[in-house]
């Protein structure tokens, strides 16, 4: 089962006081490069992978998706989700990635923002998802960027001058990745871009696009805090297509 460190009281008060949580798609700075992989919604049955507080799912509704399911391994996540919405066309579901079971050619869409390092069974789940989508069908989704998953004790190194640099430790040793981000010892699924892109290929996907994402000069003017994202890619974005 998937690690589910969103329903610890801990994890959850410290995720709930970051600028994506609080502002939704508008915290997230790598939104606009996403929203720009994803196809005109109207009409659209769309499923919605780590769904958390349910932000995009709310958004594809008003954008014209005909049907949303969201899904997420999490029960407080949901909670949230299910209070911060009201439209009828949303379906909230507990749902295990590593063992997802839908419907096969039922989606027109599947998004998935920041969930798939969680997964140890990824070739599985690109497998079913293919299944799940209708011929022509889109799979888009971020996912933090092997650079970004490969030290074992990630954070940045500074010189005497105070120069930042950011370790890669054993980036070819693929597997999890112990780290301390809000909790301890969050596990997650370091793999190389190769065996990222590869899995997808094998599942029958065809590339659509791929941006290891940074900021733009409007994106560094807005937040100055983003300049370290200039050192090295923390997200990996990516559009497939059935």
């Amino acid at each position: 089962m998937t690690q589910n460190i969103y329903d610890t009281p801990a994890f959850f008060e410290g995720y709930s006081k970051m600028g994506r949580s609080v502002e939704g798609l508008a915290g997230a700075p790598e939104w606009p490069a996403l929203q720009s992989l994803l196809p005109p919604m109207p009409g659209l049955r769309v499923v919605d992978l780590g769904c958390g507080y349910g932000w995009f799912s709310r958004w594809a509704q008003e954008q014209g998706a005909a049907q949303v399911l969201g899904l997420d391994v999490s029960t407080r996540m949901l909670a949230r989700a299910t209070e911060m919405t009201s439209a009828t066309a949303i379906t909230y579901a507990i749902a295990d990635l590593e063992h997802l079971d839908l419907p096969d050619a039922r989606f027109d869409l599947a998004y998935s923002s920041l969930a798939f390092h969680y997964i140890v069974d990824l070739k599985g789940l690109f497998a079913r998802l293919h299944r799940a989508l209708v011929p022509g069908g889109r799979l888009v989704f971020s996912i933090e960027h092997p650079i970004f998953m490969a030290p074992r004790n990630p954070g940045w190194l500074v010189d005497e001058q105070g120069r930042k640099s950011w370790p890669v430790d054993g980036y070819q040793r693929e597997g999890p990745r112990v780290t301390h981000w809000l909790a301890e010892g969050v596990i997650k699924q370091h793999r190389t871009l190769g065996t990222l892109l590869n899995l997808l290929i094998e599942a029958g996907f065809t590339l659509s696009h791929v941006n290891e994402w940074g900021p733009s000069d409007a994106d560094l003017a807005a937040r100055p805090e983003l300049a370290e994202e200039l050192e090295r890619p923390m997200m990996l974005l990516v559009a497939a297509q059935r």
